[in-house]
């Protein structure tokens, strides 16, 4: 059977991703400095897996509500009300939705929104992911230039709404940038898709990686809450900001595939709708696992990684430009023009001495940047940046 004829156009308009074939070349090559894997380097705090091996062993493997255990609901409404000021109360219909990570929300909510001929706009540089739902929607995607500060100002986006936009996609802190948005920044987003009757999706999934520097006032800080600037943060945010959080990247359990997203009403029951049809539900043990997510802190961790951010920036701004990230784990330093290659050559050239990194052209409509991961154990962070700093001219 001619199985390729059979096929619709669906599938067709996507491309492997780049990071996937960056990750099976690492498999083949001999303890690689690998530089590119997008999630954290320590352990499931205990907490977590234990919880998770009780719920095995107290036969809690079944189906859940499509919406998620209620424990688990609960907990994340009190966790918003704390961290964004939200207030849920008693209703009927559903305000939170425990999804397969983060990406099935997303690919919910858009199924929701989108359809042939709408439009929404997203970040360039971007998630791999964001770009794809074009085609899994039948629906358009516009590419906001955020070079090269990475910032995705209202007033970059302003001129890119149309009467066919309903969507815009906002990351922060971001993939690849680690870019955090200011306060203003999310303030004035927010304030132009209300005016503009434009939904604003605030796909948070590294709120909980954001450094100190990135933090909204010295208040959170020295409270030791996470306040990571989110347009969801402002009144009245719960009917207008449809918030997207996980727990892979936050807790390192990532191969469990659980996020979680809230906003307005209408959209959480039709996606809700969605799910039952889709994925039913999420994990029901990772469910319980990630109930004790919530109260386990990973601060320590956070500020690890910061200085390992610290490490990064200073060897690199040496020898390029690059963004401070102020969140998440990644780094998206510029290729000198002076090298007069691009982002994926020097990728190439990184491998041939058993670094791997990213190449900037898989999240962007250009070619100029590479993305390293510094979630990695130190010595090899070093050896990376030794050979990196070379490769750009140091």
């Amino acid at each position: 059977m001619d199985i390729q004829r059979l096929l619709c156009d669906r599938p067709r308009g996507i491309q492997v991703s780049g990071i996937r074939r960056v990750f099976e070349l690492g498999a083949k090559l001999p303890d690689p400095i690998n530089l590119s894997i997008g999630q954290p380097d320590f352990p499931v705090p205990d907490p977590i897996k234990q919880a998770a091996i009780e719920a095995i062993r107290e036969d809690r493997n079944g189906y859940t509500l499509t919406q998620g255990i209620p424990e688990l609901r609960d907990r994340i409404e009190r966790e918003l009300a704390m961290d964004l000021g939200w207030s849920f109360g008693a209703r009927t219909d559903p305000r939170v939705l425990v999804t397969g990570g983060t990406s099935g929300a997303l690919l919910l909510a858009f199924l929701c929104m989108i359809g042939p001929g709408d439009e929404f706009i997203i970040p360039d540089p971007y998630f791999v992911m964001y770009p794809h739902l074009a085609a899994l929607c039948a629906g358009r995607a516009v590419l906001c230039d955020t070079y090269p500060d990475f910032r995705m100002t209202a007033e970059r986006v302003e001129p890119l709404i149309t009467e066919r936009t309903k969507v815009v996609l906002f990351n922060s802190p971001g993939n690849p940038t680690g870019v955090v948005a200011t306060r203003d920044e999310c303030r004035d987003l927010l304030e132009l898709c209300r005016s503009r009757g434009v939904l604003l999706i605030s796909d948070e999934i590294y709120d909980g990686f954001t450094f100190e520097d990135g933090l909204t006032d010295t208040a959170a800080r020295d409270s030791g809450l996470r306040k990571c600037p989110s347009p969801a943060r402002f009144g009245g945010a719960s009917e207008d900001v449809l918030v997207v959080r996980g727990f892979g990247k936050t807790y390192g359990v990532t191969g469990w595939r659980m996020g979680y997203c809230a906003g307005p009403e209408p959209l959480i029951t039709e996606m809700a709708k969605l799910q039952q049809y889709t994925f039913v539900c999420s994990p029901s043990i990772a469910q319980w696992g990630c109930l004790a997510a919530l109260d386990t802190d990973i601060t320590a961790h956070v500020r690890d990684y910061q200085a390992r951010r610290d490490l990064v920036v200073a060897r690199l701004s040496a020898v390029t430009r690059v963004a401070t990230p102020a969140g998440a784990f990644y780094a998206f330093p510029e290729v000198p023009r002076s090298l007069g290659i691009t982002g994926s050559q020097l990728c190439e050239r990184a491998i041939q001495r058993n670094v791997l990194t990213i190449p900037g052209a898989v999240f962007s409509s250009r070619d100029t940047n590479l993305r390293l991961s510094y979630a990695t154990r130190r010595d090899k962070l070093e050896a990376g940046l030794d050979i990196l700093v070379e490769l750009l001219g140091g």
